[in-house]
């Protein structure tokens, strides 16, 4: 029997998604649950500016905000950033119903900041996860900790407090007429009109460089893939640091010609991008998400990540795998109610055991599952 919607009487919502590209992606199902669940509300997110050119024109909001939350990660930076806060602070003031916090309380200082901002919004509502710090919020959801649910599994358990419940739960990446003009015109100077192309994605974003599988697998696996599955090979060079030259020694050590294609002008072109692609072969990062939301077929390799919280999803769609060693050890990455160790450690033992052939056997398996 259909959960009846609490009479909550909401006609200004906002949901807070203040990170990256991968992160807000995994929050898009919960979003559209609420666009669906509150028609006649104004729905707007609270974005950085880097992840709010993901949604431009996205018909599950009304609007974003805008919020630079890097300047104000860290204790030591507050100073300096206290006065867009307090001006954040004093725009939200009286504004919305509900505040949906679409967030970890995962450290002190976090948290302090998440409850300064639900509090200073005066909303009546104030919906989110609760691992023991959440004494500030109106509506709870029980956080069992990273990898105990998936990402977008603890989003929409938050929503449904609200009575929004999940339709069908794929991640949402709107792609507008210039990134699909973008997408179009550089297939066609790659000369890729008609043929198939796997995307490599050897980098991983910035936040951990210790997801990164070692390049020389890559090339390995591209070359496996440009003599089974697909007519050209792509390699994706992010604008994380390194991530360039990391791209050019893939191509590089590749038997069969690769080209480089330099990061996209916007996500929105990117996906247009990953769109065209037959497959996408890459690490845990944004892009693997990105990859996933327009439907590509994906193989993630994974290392100190959680893939139980971060993988493609749906798991049930068929369409992505993951590839991993499970090692005592692994995850080190959000693990528990931890960020645990981003940088991973210096063996690398995760990512060392995984061989390419298993890499390019996931790679045959989503293929065959898909159709081209």
């Amino acid at each position: 029997m259909k959960a009846e919607r609490p009479d909550l009487n909401l006609r200004t919502i906002l949901l807070v998604k203040l990170a990256d590209l991968g992160d807000v992606l995994t929050a898009t199902p919960a979003m559209r649950a609420m666009r669906v669940a509150y028609p006649l509300a104004r729905l707007e997110a609270l974005l950085t500016p880097q992840s709010a050119r993901l949604l431009e024109g996205w018909d599950a909001l009304d609007g974003v905000v805008l919020f630079q939350k890097a300047a104000f990660d860290r204790p030591r930076d507050a100073p300096g950033a206290l006065p867009r806060a307090l001006a954040l602070a004093a725009w939200l003031r009286g504004r919305y119903d509900a505040v949906v916090l679409l967030h970890h309380l995962t450290t002190t200082w976090g948290t302090l900041k998440y409850a300064a901002l639900a509090l200073a919004s005066r909303a009546r509502v104030r919906a989110g996860l609760d691992n023991g710090r959440g004494w500030f919020l109106t509506h709870r959801a029980l956080d069992r900790g990273f990898g105990a649910r998936h990402e977008v599994d603890y989003w929409l358990s938050v929503v449904a407090l609200l009575g929004a419940e999940a339709g069908s739960r794929r991640l949402e990446a709107p792609i507008g007429a210039p990134a699909q003009a973008w997408a179009a015109q550089r297939w066609a100077e790659l000369g890729l009109e008609g043929r198939t192309v796997a995307l490599l994605h050897p980098g991983s974003g910035a936040f951990s460089l210790a997801r990164r599988w070692p390049a020389e697998r890559f090339a390995t696996v591209g070359d496996a893939l440009a003599e089974r599955e697909v007519d050209h090979v792509l390699v994706l060079a992010g604008p994380a640091p390194e991530e360039a030259e990391l791209a050019a020694r893939v191509a590089g050590r590749t038997r069969r010609p690769a080209v480089v294609v330099a990061d996209a002008p916007g996500p929105q072109a990117l996906a247009a991008l990953l769109a065209r692609c037959r497959l996408v072969v890459g690490n845990d990062s944004g892009v693997m998400h990105l990859a996933a939301a327009v439907g590509t077929p994906t193989v993630a390799v994974f290392g100190p990540s959680n893939d139980r919280a971060w993988a493609p999803y749906p798991a049930t769609a068929g369409q992505a795998e993951v590839v991993r060693e499970r090692l005592a050890c692994s995850p080190c990455i959000h693990v528990g109610h931890r960020f645990g160790t981003p940088r991973g450690c210096p063996a690398r033992t995760c990512l060392d055991l995984v061989e390419p052939e298993a890499v390019v056997a996931a790679a045959g398996r989503v293929l065959h599952r898909v159709p081209g």
